[in-house]
């Protein structure tokens, strides 16, 4: 029996806990809160530390180790994405407050599902097996590439920015794409997440010496990132040998302000600034000229002085103009006797120096809500669409087939992609299913500033140009405009002295591609996005191989 201390005398046992004892589960949730935000963000464009990716969501993984609350969890992690998201997304701000704040909470949210079913498996890893540890992680990983799917098809789909987006600019990770898709990559880096959050455990709080210290889980992710780069150097080995001559394409970059684009009173200056770069690209001779989306102030089809207009700059620049102007086409769903009806699209259109103004062209697939249609029109008729042009709204094209364009170096297909389209795989796959050659982005990032918006949307197309094995091409009324090869490898970027992207100019440059994929699809361009089906059966495996098996019991303490 232990005496009892006199009275007065120090009782170690008798201490009263720090306020940081008290309160050790919202100190943790707030050293996770800002570091989730902070990693999220600067990991995208037009921040350039890709490296975050790999550890962005470790913080909240280690906390779910120690078994906080789920209320606790979730509202700490749904408030840092919503946070997040609508940091990443301000550029939103230049055409609506109000979708700023209803989108960036919105995606911000649909992401912090994902870090529930990291709560719920953390802390059931302790103890188990090595298998149904590495399962548990892969089955996360799974989980995590279902999620980002979801997000290309739900309510319409706004697939701007997966994770895979992180790494547009280090494309040693990049190439299982042309296998995988984008979710190839994003499931390795959440792997390294997952590794990173399992090690830190491990080193810190489980007290294992030795080689006990290992964990399995961080270096099957290492083990997944070297194959990533075996995949890099197997596939663009030597591949200078084999590069073939596109042609040299001139990039016309007019940088007109959103405001005056629409306005009628504008129109005539528009006009002269799109002769006057063009014109200038002359002595560079292009085999072809690129201007951006929507770029004249009138359809270049349905208005015969836009078309004249056109086309003679064509011949006077001695080459064809590929270039994105909305259309007033003749509606299909026309009644018979009745008067002639048209209606609009935002299209691409080829105009030849000897043919002119071609009959084919390309009408966007993908329209933006409430910027070129207003969805639910019986129950939103009161709203009008933000391009005011039409009486109505713009009317979705089905057909993916590439324009033709008769270069130097023969007859060449052009897939067209329209402002954000490219930031769909499907899109883009079924373009080069057309029978693309390359790929082309003819955009109007104007709306937005001079934000992150255009880096962050020309990282889509580095993960298309993987994807599909195929050139990208991209020209931006005011930047991003540049083009990337096969291997997402960004080859060009028109920036001025400042080094921006938002100026007014033109650029000719020689574009080459690999002659070993002219002609040849990708594996995932012929069969689609397979590795999610493969993603939703994984997530159910880690499932099962965790909710199956029991935890070993405790180590003796020596």
């Amino acid at each position: 029996m232990t005496a009892s201390p006199a009275p007065g005398a120090y009782d170690p046992y008798d201490v009263q806990p720090t306020i940081w004892q008290r309160h050790a589960d919202y100190v943790g949730a707030v050293a996770v809160f800002f570091l989730t935000v902070i990693l999220t963000v600067v990991m995208f464009p037009p921040y350039h530390a890709p490296e975050f990716a790999y550890a962005f969501a470790s913080p909240a993984l280690f906390w779910a180790y120690r078994r906080p609350s789920l209320k606790l969890f979730a509202w700490t992690l749904f408030a840092a994405q919503a946070v997040a998201w609508t940091i990443i997304l301000s550029w939103l701000h230049h055409v609506t407050w109000l979708g700023l704040f209803l989108l960036g909470p919105f995606v911000g949210a649909w992401v912090g599902l994902w870090y529930l079913a990291g709560w719920w498996v953390m802390p059931r890893l302790v103890g188990r097996p090595t298998l149904v540890r590495l399962a548990a992680q892969i089955g996360l990983a799974g989980l995590w590439v279902v999620c980002e799917w979801t997000r290309s098809w739900f309510l319409g789909g706004f697939d701007w920015l997966p994770l895979a987006a992180s790494q547009w600019e280090r494309n040693s990770i990049l190439q299982i794409a042309a296998y995988t898709g984008a979710g190839g990559i994003s499931f390795v880096l959440i792997m390294m997440n997952v590794g990173f959050a399992a090690y830190a455990n491990r080193l810190l709080c489980e007290g294992r010496v030795g080689l006990g210290k290992r964990s399995q889980e961080f270096f099957f992710a290492l083990f997944l990132c070297l194959v990533c780069l075996c995949v890099l150097i197997t596939e663009t080995f030597h591949r200078q040998a084999f590069a073939q001559r596109l042609g040299r394409v001139a990039f016309v970059q007019p940088d007109i302000p959103q405001e005056v684009k629409w306005d009628p009173a504008k129109g005539q200056g528009i006009v002269n600034v799109l002769q006057r770069l063009t014109l200038q690209t002359w002595s560079s001779g292009p085999d072809l000229i690129l201007w951006p989306e929507a770029v004249t102030p009138w359809a270049v089809k349905g208005d015969p002085g836009t078309q004249k207009f056109v086309e003679g700059l064509s011949r006077r620049a001695q080459a064809p103009i590929l270039l994105g102007s909305v259309g007033e086409i003749p509606s299909p769903a026309q009644r018979p006797g009745a008067a002639p009806a048209t209606e609009w699209i935002n299209g691409a259109f080829v105009v030849a120096p000897d043919f002119g103004l071609q009959n084919a062209y390309y009408a966007k697939r993908k329209l933006v809500p409430f910027g070129e249609y207003v969805p639910l029109r019986p129950l939103l008729g009161w709203l009008s669409k933000f391009v005011p042009i039409g009486d109505g709204d713009f009317v979705a094209g089905t057909d993916p087939s590439p324009l033709l364009l008769n270069l130097r170096s023969g007859l060449q297909a052009a897939g067209i992609l329209i402002c954000y389209e490219d930031t769909y795989p499907q899109v883009a796959r079924r373009t080069v299913l057309a029978g693309a050659d390359f790929l082309t982005v003819l955009t109007n990032n104007g709306w937005f500033g001079e934000g992150g918006a255009a880096y962050q949307h020309a990282a889509h197309s580095v993960l298309r140009a993987v994807e599909t094995r195929r050139p990208v091409l991209r020209c931006g009324n005011a930047g991003w405009s540049g083009w990337i090869d096969e291997y997402g490898s960004i080859r060009f970027v028109f920036t001025n002295a400042e080094a921006s992207v938002y100026f007014r100019g033109t650029k000719t440059m020689l574009i080459d591609r690999d002659s070993r994929w002219i002609g040849r699809k990708s594996y995932y361009v012929e069969h689609g996005d397979w590795f999610v089906l493969v993603a939703l059966l994984l997530a159910g495996f880690g499932y099962a191989a965790i909710a199956t098996s029991r935890a070993a019991p405790p180590e003796p303490v020596e």
